[in-house]
C-alpha cells in the first residue's frame, strides 16, 4: 500500500504534485462550505410564514442548519477518496463511471451544485468501508488522507483492482486509531471497519443488539448508526424523534460531541433515571430490595395494584333526559365493565371509554323507543351526572405515584397484589422501613421511580420514539428494560453492551432475555470481537477473568500490539498512594489523556495525594477542560470511558467494594480495559488469582 507524506512544498506546479492537488481540493471544499453557510445565513424569511409561530419554528430550523454547516478547523472535512472504474449505471455508483468522490463528514457542493465532498452515509460512499481485493465493488483506487491538526499532510493508496499490488495494512488507518485521546469521545467515521459498517447501515425496520468486547467500538457504532439512520430516514425520524440512553451523566458528557461533529444536532441524550423522573429520588435501596423491585414480576404486581379499585356495579344507572328516564340495569353495566377489563387496555383509556359505552346502551334504548339520537346526544349522556357517578364508583381515577406509594407502604395491599408472585421474604424486601405519610415525604429510590413509570404507562400509554440507542445495556434490570422499551414500542432500537461487563446485582445473563423484556424479542444479535482500541497485551491480561465472569464469551482479539503496554507492580503496604502518584507523573510525560482508576472508597485519599503532589486532575465528564490531562475516576463510573494511559489502583480494593466477588471481578474487568496505549497496575494487596503471573 503506497504511502505518501510531504512536509514542505517544493513543487510549484500543482498538476505534478498529487498532495498539492488534494490540498487545493480541501481549500476549495472549505470555501464551498463557507458559501453554503453564507447562503443559509442570507435567507430572508420575513414574508415566508403566515404567523409568528411558524416563523419561530422556521428560524430555529435555519439556525440548526447554520450550526450543522460549521467548518471545524481541526476536523478533516474529508478523509478519503474513491476512484471508480467504469460500471455506469451500477447500483453502488450510479453514473460514477471513471469518477472520483471525496468522502467526508458531510455533503459539500460548489456554486453549480456539483458535489465536492460526499457524505460518508451516502450509498456511493459505502465501498470506502466495505471494498476489498476479494470484492473491490467497482473501486479502482481507495485513498486515505492523513492530517496534522487541520492540515492535510499525507495520503495512502490502495489499488483494489490491481492483482499485482501486495495487500498491506494501512498505516494511516492505524495511526488514526491510535491517535492520543484528549477531551471527549471522537467520531470514528474515518476508521469504521467492514463488520462495524454492516451494523451502522442495518435497516431501521428491525432492532439490532450488539455484544461487543472492550475496544471493539460498540458505542461509536451505535452513535454512527443514529447518524446514518437520520440521513437515510430523516423525515420519518424528524417526526418521531431519536434518543441515546447512557448509563450515567458522565458517560453522556463524554460522548456528547460525536453526533454534532457529524452534523446531527437534534438527537436527545438521557439516562434511564432521566426517563423515569416522575418523582424526586432521595432514597437508596439495598441490593436485595433493588433486585426485587427490578424483577419483571413487579409489572404484574403493579397491574394488579392499578386495577385493584375496579368493582362490579350493583345498582342500575338512571339517566333523565327531559320527561324520559332511561335505565341501564346493573347486570348490563357489569357486562360492560367486564368486557373492558378483559380487553386489558390501559386503565385510563378504559376509563375514558366506559361512559361512552354506558351512553351507547342508553342510545340503544332510545332507538328502540323510536327516537333518532345522534353522536351529540351520546356525548351528552356520557357527561350526565349519573353516568359520571357510576364510572367513578366502579372505575375510579388512579394516580400512579400514589398507587406505588401505597404498594410500598401498605403490607396488606402489597400482599394482595403480590399473591403468587412474590414470596414473603421478597415482599419484606420491597416494603419501605418507614412508610411515607404522603407524596411530599416519600423518599423514592431509583428503582421506585421505575415502578412509578410502569404504573404511569399502565394508566396512560407512553409516547414512542422512532429509534432509541441503549448503551451499556447489560446493567439494566428487567423493569428498566421495560421502561426503555416503552420509548421505542412502535420504533426500533440499537442495543449495545457486553455481558462480561455487567456490574449490577441484576445484570442480564443473556441478550435474548434482555430483548424479551425490552419488547424486541425478534431482534438480531451481532457480536464484535475484534478490538481496535485496547492493546493486545492488555485485553489478553483482562481476559483471564472471563472464565469466571462470563464463561460463555470468547475472548476478544486486538489488532494492536504495543510493546510495554502493560506493567503490573507490587507495592509495599503503606506506600501505595506515593507509588500511584509517581505512576501518574510518569504517564504525564507522554502525550494523551491519563485515567487514574480506583475503588470508590479510595477516591478521597488519592485526590488528597494528587493535590499534595501538585498534580491537577479532573472528574469524569470534565475532560473537555484544558486545565489537566489527568482524570481521577471512581471504578463505578469507568464504564464506557477510555484514556491513553491508565493507572489502576489496587485491584483487590475494586473487587472488595462490590457486593459479591463475581460482580467485583466484572468491575475490575471494566477498569482493566479502559487503556488505549498503556496500563500500569499497582497493588499492595494480593491480586485476584486469575491475574497473578504464571
Amino acid at each position: 500500500m503506497p504511502s505518501h507524506a510531504q512536509t514542505q512544498d517544493r513543487t510549484p506546479d500543482p498538476a505534478a504534485d498529487p498532495l498539492r492537488r488534494e490540498r487545493d481540493h480541501l481549500a476549495a471544499s472549505r470555501a464551498a462550505l463557507r458559501a453554503m453557510r453564507h447562503d443559509v445565513e442570507a435567507l430572508d424569511i420575513s414574508d415566508v410564514t403566515g404567523n409568528w409561530v411558524n416563523a419561530k419554528v422556521l428560524a430555529a430550523q435555519i439556525d440548526d442548519r447554520i450550526k450543522a454547516l460549521a467548518d471545524l478547523a481541526d476536523t478533516p472535512l474529508f478523509f478519503g477518496r474513491l476512484d471508480y472504474l467504469h460500471a455506469p449505471g451500477s447500483e453502488l455508483a450510479e453514473g460514477a463511471s471513471g469518477e472520483s468522490f471525496y468522502i467526508g463528514r458531510r455533503h459539500v457542493h460548489d456554486a453549480e451544485g456539483d458535489p465536492m465532498v460526499i457524505d460518508w452515509r451516502a450509498p456511493v460512499s459505502q465501498p470506502f468501508y466495505r471494498a476489498s481485493r476479494n470484492d473491490p465493488m467497482d473501486v479502482r483506487l481507495r485513498r486515505r488522507f492523513g492530517y496534522t491538526g487541520g492540515e492535510l499532510t499525507a495520503y495512502e493508496d490502495e489499488h483494489l483492482s490491481d492483482p499485482t499490488e501486495a495487500e498491506t495494512s494501512s498505516k494511516l488507518l492505524q495511526s488514526e486509531i491510535e491517535r492520543p485521546r484528549v477531551g471527549p469521545m471522537r467520531d470514528i467515521v474515518a476508521t469504521i471497519q467492514p463488520e462495524q459498517d454492516e451494523i451502522v447501515r442495518a435497516d431501521m425496520s428491525g432492532t439490532v443488539c450488539v455484544q461487543g468486547a472492550p475496544g471493539t467500538g460498540k458505542t461509536a457504532v451505535g452513535l454512527h448508526r443514529v447518524a446514518y439512520l437520520l440521513y437515510a430516514h430523516r423525515e420519518r425520524l424528524a417526526r418521531t424523534g431519536t434518543l441515546v440512553v447512557g448509563p450515567n451523566a458522565s458517560f453522556l458528557r463524554y460522548i456528547e460531541q460525536v453526533l454534532p461533529a457529524l452534523g446531527e444536532l437534534q438527537v436527545k441524550q438521557a439516562t434511564v433515571d432521566d426517563l423515569v423522573a416522575h418523582v424526586p429520588v432521595r432514597g437508596r435501596d439495598s441490593a436485595r430490595a433493588a433486585t426485587v423491585k427490578g424483577d419483571a414480576r413487579m409489572a404484574e404486581v403493579l397491574r394488579r395494584a392499578v386495577r385493584s379499585g375496579i368493582t362490579m356495579p350493583t345498582e342500575p344507572v338512571v339517566v333523565v333526559r327531559g320527561s324520559r328516564r332511561w335505565r341501564v340495569p346493573a347486570y348490563e353495566l357489569q357486562e360492560i365493565v367486564q368486557e373492558l377489563a378483559r380487553r386489558d387496555i390501559r386503565y385510563g383509556a378504559a376509563r375514558e371509554a366506559l361512559p361512552q359505552r354506558i351512553a351507547h346502551a342508553v342510545l340503544v334504548q332510545m332507538e328502540r323507543a323510536g327516537e333518532a339520537p345522534d353522536d351529540r346526544v351520546q356525548d351528552a349522556v356520557a357527561r350526565n351526572s349519573a353516568v359520571k357517578a357510576a364510572v367513578k364508583a366502579c372505575w375510579p381515577p388512579v394516580d400512579p405515584a400514589k398507587t406505588v406509594l401505597r404498594l410500598l407502604s401498605d403490607a396488606e395491599f402489597l400482599a394482595s397484589c403480590a399473591d403468587g408472585l412474590l414470596d414473603a421474604e421478597e415482599q419484606r424486601a420491597v416494603l419501605w422501613d418507614k412508610p411515607a405519610r404522603g407524596l411530599a415525604s416519600a423518599r423514592w429510590s431509583a428503582a421506585d421511580a421505575v415502578l412509578v413509570d410502569e404504573a404511569n404507562d399502565l394508566v396512560q400509554r407512553t409516547s414512542s420514539l422512532g429509534h432509541v440507542v441503549l448503551d451499556e445495556a447489560q446493567d439494566l434490570s428487567p423493569m428498566q428494560y421495560r421502561a426503555v422499551g416503552r420509548r421505542c414500542s412502535t420504533g426500533s432500537a440499537t442495543v449495545l453492551g457486553d455481558l462480561a461487563q455487567g456490574t449490577t446485582p441484576w445484570a442480564t445473563s443473556s441478550w435474548q432475555e434482555a430483548l424479551d423484556h425490552l419488547g424486541k424479542s425478534g431482534a438480531r444479535v451481532e457480536e464484535l470481537t475484534r478490538g481496535f482500541r485496547v492493546p493486545r497485551e492488555v485485553i489478553a491480561y483482562a481476559s483471564r477473568l472471563l472464565p469466571e465472569i462470563a464463561p460463555g464469551l470468547a475472548p476478544a482479539t486486538s489488532v494492536r500490539e504495543s510493546a510495554g503496554a502493560l506493567s503490573v507492580r507490587a507495592v509495599a503496604e503503606g506506600e501505595l498512594d506515593a507509588a500511584v502518584v509517581r505512576a501518574c507523573r510518569e504517564a504525564l510525560d507522554f502525550e494523551g489523556s491519563i485515567g487514574l482508576i480506583a475503588a470508590d472508597p479510595r477516591i478521597p485519599a488519592l485526590a488528597a495525594a494528587l493535590a499534595d503532589a501538585g498534580l491537577a486532575h479532573l472528574a469524569p465528564g470534565e475532560e473537555t477542560s484544558a486545565a489537566a490531562r489527568l482524570t481521577l475516576v471512581p471504578a463505578s463510573l469507568a464504564k464506557g470511558l477510555e484514556y491513553d494511559y491508565v493507572v489502576l489502583d489496587d485491584p483487590a480494593a475494586i473487587v472488595a467494594a462490590e457486593p459479591d466477588s463475581r460482580t467485583g471481578l466484572r468491575r475490575l474487568y471494566v477498569c482493566l480495559t479502559r487503556a488505549v496505549s498503556g496500563l500500569a497496575v499497582l497493588h499492595a494487596a494480593p491480586l485476584p488469582e486469575a491475574l497473578t503471573w504464571a
